[in-house]
């Protein structure tokens, strides 16, 4: 008998102890981090409601119960039953019943009300049918990528539920060492923008923590290429950990499928539907320019099916001596401080992502607030000793005054901008701005994905600011939905008409103009010396948006059929607006680190140019006593 059925063995006996003698457990299995209990008496499991809480503080583990599949009601009186115990306020739009687990998916407009107060609406739908319920969120506006997703999860269950018992007894394996350490790997990021990707180990695990591509250097080889990286390969490591969705740090997750890795992802809900999208967008951009995908759209398909979806605060089981935390980074929608507690106290890593330490119109500022974090390892995009960005009221200010001055020319404002984030900040202030008539109504066109990741934005409200939750679920005040915005169908003679038409505001992706429809919008607008092009984003060294920053006015836009790119004359009028962006500044990482609750004893300055890594660096240590370093990629620190 393997350690994990001897474990499970334990587990079933302290379950059988503590459960009412009425109520029978007939199997109990790991599904990746959760402890699952199959059991004949649902009901009764439902009736106690504080049944599962105990038996989850006493084991220490997730728990979900599930009943057996033959003590079921039939889903066609099952589902008027639990119509009947929904208010109608919840907007259920559809049930999905799966006999293998006895789960019945409910999908709502609201799904607080399904689940009632303290989850008391689901302990009565169990209770009344014998079903576990699942709740999911029927999206304001829909989308392709939710749907797709959904369905596609849907169709792999019985693959998904092999994969997170392999994943579960993973997790739950006895320790093979009696060595202590921890060490982290830099394998990108360092002293550069992109290509995030870090090893953190211990003797017992290896967990990869994002795994991005560089923007504007697609021939670059990613550091997990190279043999040193990954020691035995991709299939070494235990777990992928995922801080967002931005392609610098997830554009080559797949591709770890790729290479032979068949474990978890663990991330936020939003963050795997946005992967989804932005990595199928990749490979389509790549192989518009000419150039070989680094994987096909099954490897997404199956980086989807592999991933374990965290809410913000759970505490984690992801390898038998590691736990993962994820945590608000402020940055795009679901992204995470991840915080990993290895050993029994051993030790406490955080990683930033990418964070916005103050509140923005979307999202809360990033949590600073842990039980412990000895070491940091944290962004430094804007980590430079001049890299202040004016405040969110003067930033708005000037962009208004930038749309302003462009209507009265008669000219267009074009703001490149990357679809998750920062478009839908873009599209509150501009939203608010035409309604309080602070600039002019006219159209706001949106290109690329933009429309589609607003979407996802609308379906997990609950990972945004309360005010502008509580608009979304108004659907007569649902900002997202003002008539100003009008999607853009991707057509280029579309493109040329609103080029030719009246004033209006174009966000397009992509947001460094490294390709995609903003290369379009500028062969068609470029030439305007009425129309300007607005930066409201973070620009990398070696992108178009960069050099054009800097003054460049030949602007590249494609191939001409004999091997020679055309390029055209930029006329517009350029500007940059710098308070939009979704990474904290100089003064906001300082203060990240400063009401650092523990303040941590060593941080790893990362994801900046050199110069912006080190001065972060050297202030951290001169200003607050604080072991700091500017690592290079390839270095590997040992902690304890």
């Amino acid at each position: 008998m393997s350690t994990v059925d001897k474990q499970l063995e334990d587990v079933k006996a302290t379950i059988d102890d503590e459960v009412p003698r009425h109520i029978s457990v007939s199997d109990v299995t790991y599904e990746g981090p959760e402890l699952v209990i199959y059991t004949r008496d649902p009901k009764e499991f439902a009736a106690d409601g504080d049944l599962v809480r105990r038996l989850a503080s006493k084991l220490r583990k997730r728990i979900t119960v599930r009943p057996d599949p033959d003590v079921l009601t039939p889903p066609t009186r099952a589902e008027q039953d639990i119509r009947d115990l929904i208010p109608e306020e919840a907007g259920v739009t559809d049930l999905d019943f799966y006999e293998d687990t006895g789960e019945v998916v409910i999908q709502a407009q609201k799904p607080g009300v399904v689940i009632g107060r303290h989850g008391a609406t689901l302990r009565d739908i169990t209770r009344e049918v014998g079903w576990t319920p699942e709740v999911v969120r029927t999206p304001p506006i829909e989308s392709s990528t939710v749907d797709n997703v959904r369905n596609f999860l849907k169709q792999e269950r019985e693959d998904r539920r092999d994969i997170l018992e392999r994943v579960g007894r993973q997790i739950h394996r006895d320790p093979m060492s009696n060595d202590e350490y921890v060490r982290i790997t830099t394998l990108g990021c360092c002293r550069e923008v992109g290509r995030a990707a870090f090893i953190l180990s211990t003797p017992d695990t290896r967990i990869l923590v994002d795994c991005g591509a560089k923007p504007g250097a697609e021939s670059e080889t990613p550091y997990l290429q190279i043999p040193e990286a990954f020691g035995a390969g991709a299939n070494g490591i235990d777990a992928v950990v995922l801080t967002h969705a931005h392609l610098d740090h997830s554009a080559l997750v797949p591709l770890l499928y790729e290479y032979g890795y068949d474990g978890p992802i663990y991330c936020t809900e939003p963050t795997r539907d946005l992967m989804g999208l932005l990595t199928l967008d990749y490979l389509d951009v790549a192989a518009k320019e000419g150039r070989n995908p680094p994987y096909g759209s099954e490897m997404v398909r199956e980086a989807i099916k592999h991933t374990i979806p965290l809410e913000y605060g759970d505490v984690t089981d992801i390898a038998p001596d590691i736990k993962l935390t994820l945590h608000n980074a402020g940055h795009i929608l679901g992204s995470s401080i991840c915080h990993f507690h290895v050993g029994d106290g051993l030790y406490n890593v955080a990683f930033s992502g990418d964070i916005h330490y103050d509140d923005t119109r979307l999202f809360d500022g990033a949590v600073n607030d842990f039980p412990r974090v000895e070491t940091l390892v944290l962004e430094s995009t804007y980590g430079g000793k001049n890299d202040y960005q004016t405040d969110q009221d003067d930033s708005e200010r000037k962009l208004k005054q930038i749309v302003q001055n462009a209507y009265d020319r008669d000219g267009k404002v074009l703001i490149p901008a990357f679809a998750v984030g920062r478009s839908q900040e873009l599209m509150l202030v501009l939203e608010e701005a035409m309604r309080e008539g602070d600039i002019p109504e006219m159209p706001i066109y949106l290109d690329g994905m933009i429309w589609e990741a607003t979407a996802i934005h609308t379906t997990y409200p609950e990972y945004l600011r309360d005010s502008l939750r509580d608009r979304i679920f108004d659907a007569d005040d649902n900002p997202f939905l003002a008539d100003q915005f009008q999607h853009i169908d991707g057509g280029d003679d579309e493109r040329e008409a609103v080029a030719d038409g009246d004033s209006c505001i174009v966000l397009s992706t992509s947001g460094m103009v490294t390709g995609g429809p903003i290369m379009s919008w500028l062969e068609h607008l470029a030439p305007d010396p009425d129309s300007t092009i607005t930066f409201v984003g973070y620009q990398a060294s070696g992108t178009l948006g960069r050099r054009i920053q800097r003054g460049r006015n030949e602007i590249p836009i494609g191939g001409n059929g004999n091997g020679r790119s055309d390029s055209v004359t930029l006329d517009m009028n350029v500007e940059t607006v710098d308070g939009f962006s979704g990474h904290a500044d100089r003064q906001g990482l300082e203060n990240f680190v400063r009401t650092m609750n523990p303040r941590p004893e060593k941080i790893l300055c990362v994801h900046g140019d050199e110069s912006a890594t080190q001065d972060l660096s050297s202030s951290l240590y001169h200003d607050m006593n604080l072991r700091t370093f500017a690592p290079q990629n390839l270095e590997t620190f040992r902690f304890r």
